[in-house]
Parts: C-alpha cells; sequence; structure tokens
C-alpha cells in the first residue's frame, strides 16, 4: 500500500466543517489543563520554536505529546500503521502520515518509513516519545544526516546508556554507585551458568540492549539460568532485535526508586526528584508513586547529585531516567538510564509543576533550561495506576484483546489526570503493548492521592477487554501498600498464590446487595409497567414489594425490597438500606448512590439478563449475584450445573498471540513441567508446559501460527 498524507489544513479547506467534527481533539486531561499544574516554566509564546515536528510513536504518549505542543504552537504530524488508521493519535494530529502493516517492524520501527515521513510532512523534528526508535542512535543518526532534529539525547549518551555493560561503567566513572556483575557479554546457556555460579545466586540475567522490562529473568540456580538465558536472549531479539545478555548479582527484596533529570545543551542539569516503581510483574511497572514513602531527604538529595553527575560526565541534554536499586538500608545502586522520557513522568509533572514534553522541545531547540535546582520542590503526592487490557488473574495478567464497546474515564472527578491513546470503539491488538491509559491521581498528601485513586477506579467503565483494575484497586487498599512497606516483590510476597480478587467483608458485601436488589425491582417495575419496545403501558398497578432471595458465592441470602417516598428500602438477611429510587438507572453501566443518605456507593453494572443474573462489578472487581423471587428459588436448585472438565493434559493458549517455537511432535513423550512450545504475544514471551506426563496425541500447531485465547495447542493421551 502506498504511503499517504492527511492533512488537517487542506480538509478544512475544502471539506465541510460537518466532516470535520470527528477530527476535533481534546486534550487528555481537561481539568489538569483548567487547573494550569505547568506552573514552574510557563510556556512562553515569544520564544522561538518549531514550526511542525513529527511524532515517532502511537496511542497515549502520542496524544501526550501532540497535546503540549498544540499549547506552544507547534503543528504535529502523527504516522500510523493499518492496526492504527481509525486510532485516537492520528486524529488528534494536524497531520498523518501512513507507515506500514500492523507489525512493529514493518512500520513503527521501520526507519525508512519514519524518515519518507519526515520528509514528505517537512518536519522539523522528530519527537521519538518511549519505546519503538527512541533510543536507537542509528535513527538519530540519519535524522542529522537530513538535518532533523532529534527531540532527544545525543547519538553518544544513546550509545553509551543503550548498552548496560558500558553504561555500568561509564556510571562508575562519574562516581555513581555500581552493582556487581560481569562485565562481558554471556556467549551461550553454558557460559551463563558458569557466570553465574561465580557472581553467585541468585543473579540477574538481563538483555544488553533491553529496556522496559523485557528480555529479564532471575536465575536461582542452573536451570533457571539456562532456561533464563534461552527465554531473555530470544525476547530481547523479538523487543530490540539485539539478543546480547549479561549477568549481574540480583539484590534481595530491593526498592525500585529513579530519578528524574533534565539536562540543556549549555552543559546545565538539574534533578526533579525520584519516582517509586517498586510494584511490578516481570520487571514490568504496575503502580509508581512520587514522592517515594521510603526515602529521606538525605538519601534524596544523594541519588539526586549522583543522577546529575551521570548526566554531566555524558554531556547529556534532554529529559532522561536514571534508575536505582535501593535496599532495605537505603543504600542505592545504579540500574541503568533510560535516555527518553519515561512511561511514569506525569507524577514528576504533578509534584513538580514542570511538563517534561515542553522542555524536551525547549532542549531541543537549544534554549537554556529556566530551571534551577533549588526551584524544584516536592508539591503534594501522586500516584500512576497502569491501566491494562490483561487478565490479572491469570499470573498477574496476561495480555487481552478485543474492542472497547464502553470506556468511560474518570476525569470528572477532583485530582484525576487520564493519559490515554484509545475512546470507545478503538482496538486493542496483539502488535502493541496492552496499555489503555495512564490513571495519575493526585492530593496534597498520600492518603488523598489514594483516596482519590480508589474513587477513580471504582468510576472507570471499560467493556469488551479484561483489564487489571480489580488487582490495581486491591493493591491501593492493602495493608503493606498503605503502610508503604513495599520491595520489587512486593505482588509474589503479598499475593503468593496469585490474585483471585477482592475479598468482601460482610458489610460491604451487604451495601453491594442492597444496591443490586433495588435494581432489580427497578427493572421488575419497568417490565410490568411497559411491553419491551413500544412504550405502551401494560399494567396500571404497580407492585410496590419483592420477597426475593439472593444467591452468592453459594449462599443463599433472603432480601425485601419495598419502594417508599422515592426510596427502595432494603432488608438484607438482619440489616436494613435505604436507596434514593431517582440514583437507580438501568441505562446507566454506573451506579452512584448513598447508602442511607450518607455514605457513597459506587457500582458498575455490567450485566444482567432476564433470568436475574447480574455482573456487579464493586470495589474493582466483578461478581456474579443471582437475584430470584421466592418462588423462583425454589426450583433453581433442582438445575444441573455442567461438570468440570479435565484439562490437565491439554495445553491451551493463555492469551492470543504468535507460536515462536514448538518443542514436540505427535507420538513424543512428555513429562510433567516440560516445555512444549513458547507462545509470545505484545513482545512477552511465554513457556507452555504440559500439566502432565503422557504422550503427544494432537499437535494443533506450527512455529509462526496465531492462536487465540483458550485456543488448543497441543492434547496428551
Amino acid at each position: 500500500m502506498a504511503s499517504y498524507l492527511i492533512n488537517r489544513v487542506l480538509l478544512e479547506r475544502y471539506l465541510p466543517k460537518l466532516a470535520l467534527q470527528g477530527l476535533a481533539s481534546t486534550c487528555s486531561c481537561p481539568r489538569l489543563e483548567k487547573r494550569g499544574i505547568y506552573t514552574l516554566d510557563p510556556i512562553d509564546k515569544d520564544e522561538s520554536t518549531f514550526n511542525k515536528i513529527l511524532i515517532a510513536n502511537r496511542g497515549e504518549i502520542a496524544c501526550r505529546i501532540i497535546d503540549t505542543s498544540k499549547r506552544m504552537g507547534i503543528q504535529t504530524v502523527a504516522v500510523y500503521s493499518v492496526a492504527d488508521r481509525q486510532s485516537k493519535h492520528v486524529s488528534k494530529a494536524d497531520e498523518a502520515f501512513f507507515i506500514g502493516p500492523a507489525a512493529a517492524s514493518e512500520s513503527y520501527l521501520n526507519m525508512d518509513k519514519i524518515l519518507e515521513a519526515v520528509k514528505v510532512t517537512r518536519a522539523e523534528a522528530v519527537h521519538p516519545g518511549y519505546g519503538f526508535l527512541s533510543e536507537n542512535a542509528q535513527f538519530v543518526q540519519k535524522l542529522e544526516e537530513q538535518g532533523v532534529c532529534f527531540v532527544g539525547p545525543s547519538v553518544d549518551s544513546i550509545t553509551g546508556m543503550g548498552d548496560k555493560l558500558e553504561s555500568k561503567r561509564l556510571a562508575a566513572r562519574a562516581g555513581v554507585n555500581t552493582i556487581p556483575g560481569y562485565d562481558g557479554l554471556i556467549k551461550d546457556a553454558d557460559h551463563c551458568v558458569q557466570i553465574s555460579r561465580e557472581i553467585g545466586y541468585p543473579v540477574m540475567i538481563k538483555a544488553s540492549a533491553g529496556g522496559g522490562g523485557k528480555g529479564m529473568r532471575i536465575a536461582r540456580n542452573d536451570q533457571d539460568a539456562r532456561t533464563g538465558f534461552k527465554l531473555s536472549s530470544q525476547e530481547a531479539m523479538s523487543s530490540f532485535g539485539d539478543s546480547r545478555m549479561l549477568v549481574e548479582k540480583f539484590i534481595e527484596n530491593p526498592r525500585h526508586i529513579e530519578i528524574q533529570i533534565l539536562g540543556d545543551k549549555h552543559g546545565n542539569a538539574i534533578y526533579l526528584n525520584e519516582r517509586e516503581c517498586s510494584i511490578q510483574r516481570r520487571n514490568q511497572k504496575v503502580i509508581e508513586e512520587a514522592p517515594s514513602v521510603f526515602l529521606d531527604e538525605e538519601t534524596r538529595k544523594a541519588m539526586g547529585e549522583q543522577a546529575v553527575r551521570l548526566c554531566k560526565e555524558l554531556g547529556y541534554y534532554s529529559a532522561g531516567t536514571v534508575e536505582f536499586l535501593v535496599d532495605e538500608n537505603r543504600n542505592f545502586y545504579f540500574l541503568e538510564m533510560n535516555t527518553r522520557l519515561q512511561v511514569e513522568h506525569p507524577i514528576t509533572e504533578c509534584i513538580t509543576g514542570v511538563d517534561l514534553v515542553q522542555q524536551m522541545l525547549r532542549i531541543a531547540k537549544g534554549h537554556k533550561l529556566n530551571i534551577k535546582q533549588e526551584d524544584v520542590k516536592i508539591n503534594g503526592w501522586a500516584i500512576e495506576n497502569r491501566v491494562y487490557a490483561e487478565d490479572p488473574y491469570k499470573n498477574f495478567g496476561l495480555p487481552s484483546v478485543g474492542r472497547l464497546y464502553t470506556y468511560r474515564e474518570p476525569t470528572s472527578l477532583p485530582g484525576v489526570r487520564c493519559d490515554s491513546g484509545i475512546e470507545e470503539g478503538s482496538e486493542i491488538s496483539i502488535f502493541y503493548d496492552p496499555m489503555i491509559c495512564k490513571l495519575v491521581c493526585y492530593g496534597k498528601t498520600r492518603d488523598e492521592a489514594i483516596e482519590r485513586s480508589i474513587a477513580a477506579l471504582d468510576q472507570y467503565i471499560i467493556r469488551g477487554v479484561t483489564h487489571n483494575i480489580p488487582l490495581l484497586r486491591d493493591i491501593l487498599t492493602e495493608k503493606r501498600f498503605v503502610e508503604g512497606s513495599i520491595s520489587t516483590n512486593y505482588l509474589k510476597e503479598v499475593y503468593g498464590d496469585g490474585f483471585e480478587g477482592r475479598k468482601l467483608v460482610d458489610a460491604d458485601k451487604y451495601k453491594m446487595l442492597a444496591v443490586s436488589v433495588s435494581l432489580f425491582a427497578k427493572w421488575d417495575t419497568r417490565n410490568r409497567l411497559f411491553l419491551n419496545g413500544p412504550r405502551i403501558r401494560i399494567h396500571e398497578k404497580i407492585r410496590d414489594s419483592w420477597d426475593l432471595v439472593v444467591k452468592m458465592d453459594e449462599e443463599n441470602i433472603p432480601a425485601k425490597v419495598s419502594q417508599t417516598n422515592g426510596f427502595y428500602d432494603v432488608r438484607i438477611g438482619d440489616q436494613d438500606f435505604k436507596i434514593t429510587k431517582e440514583d437507580i438507572n438501568l441505562a446507566e453501566p454506573l451506579i452512584l448512590t448513598k447508602i442511607n443518605g450518607e455514605e457513597p456507593v459506587a457500582i458498575q453494572l455490567a450485566s444482567r439478563n432476564a433470568h436475574g443474573e447480574h455482573q456487579i462489578i464493586f470495589q474493582g472487581t466483578k461478581y456474579d449475584v443471582k437475584i430470584y423471587t421466592k418462588p423462583t428459588a425454589k426450583y433453581i436448585d433442582f438445575i444441573k450445573t455442567k461438570p468440570k472438565i479435565d484439562v490437565s493434559k491439554k495445553v491451551l493458549a493463555p492469551m492470543p498471540g504468535v507460536v515462536k517455537s514448538v518443542s514436540c511432535k505427535v507420538g513424543d513423550k512428555v513429562v510433567e513441567g516440560q516445555e512444549l512450545c513458547v507462545v509470545e504475544a505484545m513482545k512477552m514471551q511465554n513457556s507452555m508446559t504440559c500439566g502432565a506426563t503422557g504422550i503427544v496425541k494432537i499437535m494443533n500447531i506450527k512455529e509462526g501460527q496465531t492462536v487465540g485465547e483458550n485456543d488448543l495447542l497441543i492434547e496428551l493421551e
């Protein structure tokens, strides 16, 4: 398909205004803009800037960059693949350029296509966002050869920090604390085992060119080292096109704390305090906060000064992040430096008042930093929840794909910012990262930021894909998190058997059920009053009370509902509740009401059918609630349930993806725990093992094949 360009200026000239209404862009955080939190160095309209920039990225980060660029008066060019042709970032930009097929290697990682887009659109600069080509020195070199500015650091800085071995040497030279490890590349699995033994288990095996948690495994013994080397090198090749690996000592129970830095082209550098990023799964961050509850002022200052020292050693300019591991005694060690904008940058913006994208554009244009170190303060607290399209009940989040048929962000709440690249109708595909949104909540204190995060998650409506809000919501109320007692092992230690959903105490359960039976009463009243379809009244007498049985978690709970004076009077078990009738709206997926006129409650109605079966989302978790009239309930117990199917000898796809390798064939004898195949989705490698010993009877896959969630891959006899 030939490349082509969508130019909004030409569309506005030649098409009716009505046709452009769908292209109107809106800020991803309107309340944020009204409040004007970017106060430390506001945009100077008289300061020189670029006329037009191209954003070599997609999704939420492309939308984020477009927002600041518009406020600075800079025209923007979006690039997009086949899968993204109707994406939000395409409609927000002034122009959009098609760059190829859905696979990132053929579009967003295709330097020639991006360079062609730069040339055709005559963009003066390229902002890479994060991921893709953001830390590719060859790409920066080619831009410079075309006379195009890269909104980021120099080739030397990217090269020096992009290789983990070289970055560690540079950090040591700059006087930054480093982790013990092997100063060289690992040749193969045997070499990995040898080096791991010399360093001493546990060790971290990771990609030399890695980042974002890809290509990383912890090894605690020789078998872990062999398997980790194999899977990490495959993952690294898939993610970065570079399979080189290294090994270093793994620090037990550390915190992952990073320092945001800014440097200009005139030798000035500052740090913008820290972000706590310890809550992770598979070395990818889940919840971040700024500042860290763990650091004292002395440690914060020491870490910041070392980060600035590294910045000056490199001659670094633009935004960057120096990541540290911090042990229980506040000893800190250099982990890596990300020479780009971080995913979690909004929480730093919230507590410092600095627009990091604006600063990157200013620095790229050659301006000096207007901000001095003494200007940087910590104002309040901010928490970022990464809302992903993934199933938190499967290994803390295997990716989910699908179309968002209902999508509403909780941006009407105070102190809430949503950075997203999707909207209602958008599709989450297997080709890219499954992030839906970065939900950022900020307040004067950590407690207020947590409270606002909980309220926002309760009112976040996402239908069409499985998402991780149940896990995020549960973490925010968990004792250790609330106390700030966390480490990178948090999820494993708190949810040792995996996340199983929120366990409701009786008081909360009865509140949820009180609203649920009110929904039933409203639904039953509507059905008795009107035929479905035309509003034809079929009954004059309205039922004013219901005797019900609620079935939940194998428990039968008696319930009574009566409607009087604008309220539903509800009795659940031996507890009484009063629910305002006008708050119960069957057309809305979100029910906001107050229990007894005082305590606010947010409940989402995920689904309901004519048989009294409701799916209710409460406190982040989905519950099956069955509501029957007493006569109906008598007969329900006679209905037989479907028998459970034994899947121990079946290997099912845990998520949609591509089969990367198959290590058995029909007739092979395999043992429990043996790897049979590897499935990759969204650049994540998943080793599929058999749950029992047997002989391979059915083989439904081959390398390179695309599979769907729960597809039968292999079956044993």
